[in-house]
């Protein structure tokens, strides 16, 4: 069987003897898992997540379980528990989140591209912030992952049934901490507007959040 015809986990396999062999997983695999680091914690820090995600990958080969026959989970796995030890090393763990809807506005389940652009980030870090971290997790993996439930649910290692109700959580939870924030926020600017110092008319129009 020829190397393009091998599945990931004949690959790996191959691998422990041959190292060459893993070139052609981390071939298949490199842009999908950068893409995802990206998307988590930069562009620059996401090429050396990536890095280091097919390090670890390398080094821990021996351990995949071959019954998987695409490594994808195991990778994806990996780059996310390696993104958020950088995050947190940084201080930074909830900036995560807040980058959800910059990367998926068309389809992000919480609507939240009707926001201003300039007030988005921050209002998504602090709610984001209210969200438990059994639900942050594969709400992350989807969301910014666009992984699948049951990918999701090998990673996490629970049901798929857990993946689902916890996200359907986090949507619920998220709608509610995003319509209340962006009241408050829209007070506060109608002050502001106001005020004779700024002659700007303010936009009485506020979207609704649930389309």
């Amino acid at each position: 069987m020829s190397g393009a015809e091998a599945t990931d986990a004949e690959l790996i396999h191959r691998s422990l003897e041959d190292p060459e062999a893993f070139r052609e997983v981390f071939e298949r695999h490199y842009g999908s898992v950068r893409r995802f680091a990206q998307r988590v914690v930069g562009r620059e820090a996401g090429e050396e997540i990536a890095a280091q995600t097919f390090l670890i990958a390398f080094q821990r080969r021996a351990t995949y379980d071959l019954r998987y026959r695409s490594a994808r989970s195991w990778l994806f796995g990996i780059a996310y528990n390696v993104a958020r030890h950088h995050l947190r090393a940084e201080r930074s763990q909830h900036d995560l989140l807040a980058r959800i809807p910059r990367e998926r506005e068309e389809t992000d389940p919480i609507e939240t591209e009707t926001l201003d652009a300039a007030r988005l980030a921050p209002i998504l870090r602090t709610a984001l912030t209210g969200l438990r971290q059994e639900q942050r997790s594969p709400f992350v993996l989807v969301a910014l992952g666009e992984l699948t439930y049951q990918e999701t649910a090998d990673i996490l290692a629970i049901p798929v049934g857990s993946v689902r109700s916890r996200i359907h959580r986090a949507r619920a939870t998220l709608r509610e901490l995003l319509t209340d924030m962006r009241e408050t926020l829209d007070v506060g600017d109608g002050a502001i507007a106001q005020s004779p110092d700024d002659p700007t008319t303010p936009n009485t129009e506020d979207p609704d959040p649930h389309g």
